[in-house]
């Protein structure tokens, strides 16, 4: 082999090590997320990270419960009758996930993979008056489900593995930088691949954050929801009224006191002019 053939064949060795070397990087990234969920005080609620880098790149904090309705035969062998899985998150889950400058997806699995959930954040940017704004959001929810599993589903008819996606999901919408938390319970409605059924996924105790992480393993400020800024007003709104009215009676005491002392420390003029003589 002449001198060219060496170069090229060393090339190509060369550019194969690369790709294996970025593939092999690809799937190490990919493998470094944790479940904290140990870590919770609140039994059902679920703790992710995602890590790249040797970097926390999305965190994620939640408790979920699906309630997906199927088939069952009814007595007579003849009606369907459609009955209601309560599936929730449980800890111990597997994690995966990925982060991007502009797209970031989590995905866990439970119970031997019968069930397996997958979220994806977009981070965009928008024109407004103030300028150029970016935010981020949950675009894309998917769940799978095996109607299969004994554990939730009892004798459900076309039992097997069926999928449900979000559509034209916008949600958890958050400014750019921020992580975003709800305590308030939130809905999302997802369209089965088991025919007319739509699943009801409910998120609750949300502390998410896919992009822009500043810290390790810490979230960035928080921007809460509309729920629980509403709550949070009617809370403080009473204890508000209260100070307000409990200064004014303080003020109103006050005066009163103040007004009391002044006129007590007058002279007092008679009424009957026929004390004046009396006077002086």
């Amino acid at each position: 082999m002449d001198l060219r053939g060496r170069a090229v064949l060393r090339v190509n060795r060369l550019r194969v090590l690369l790709m294996l070397f970025h593939t092999m990087a690809r799937i190490i990234a990919e493998q470094e997320v944790e479940n904290l969920s140990g870590l919770s005080t609140n039994p059902e609620k679920d703790i992710f990270v995602v890590r790249e880098n040797g970097t926390t790149c999305l965190m994620a904090e939640f408790a979920a419960k699906f309630i997906v309705p199927y088939d069952v035969w009814a007595s007579n062998y003849v009606d369907l009758i459609t009955e209601q899985a309560d599936i929730s998150l449980t800890r111990g889950a597997e994690v995966k996930g990925h982060c991007g400058h502009n797209e970031s997806e989590l995905q866990v699995f439970w119970v031997d993979r019968a069930y397996a959930l997958k979220m994806l954040f977009v981070k965009e940017s928008h024109n407004t008056s103030k300028g150029p704004e970016a935010t981020w959001r949950l675009s894309k929810v998917q769940f799978v489900y095996d109607s299969s599993e004994k554990t939730h589903f009892k004798d459900a008819v076309s039992a097997g593995k069926h999928t449900a996606n979000s559509h034209h999901l916008s949600a958890l919408v958050t400014p750019a930088g921020k992580s975003y938390e709800c305590q308030a319970q939130q809905t999302i409605s997802l369209a089965s691949s088991d025919p007319q059924k739509t699943v009801t996924m409910i998120l609750s105790a949300v502390h998410i954050q896919p992009f822009d992480i500043i810290s390790d393993f810490v979230f960035s400020e928080e921007h809460k929801c509309p729920v629980d800024e509403r709550e949070q007003l009617e809370e403080t709104l009473p204890l508000i009224l209260g100070l307000i009215l409990g200064l004014v009676i303080v003020v109103t005491l006050v005066i009163y006191h103040l007004h009391h002392k002044m006129t007590a420390n007058q002279v007092q003029i008679p009424r009957d002019r026929s004390q004046y003589k009396h006077m002086g």
